[in-house]
């Protein structure tokens, strides 16, 4: 029969609230840029594919 051993996990020792404040602006500078860049893209095909 199969043994059950206890499970063990693996746990990060405490948290980086910087690095994730970082990422996140990051994350929405990414997000606002790629918006605005898709806009102008679909504006300048407006106007130069009609």
């Amino acid at each position: 029969m199969a043994e059950h051993a206890t499970i063990e996990y693996a746990i990060a020792d405490g948290n980086d609230y910087a690095e994730h404040e970082r990422t996140y602006a990051l994350f929405t500078s990414l997000a606002k840029w790629g918006t605005i860049g898709a806009a102008a893209l679909l504006v300048l095909m407006w106007i130069f594919l009609l």
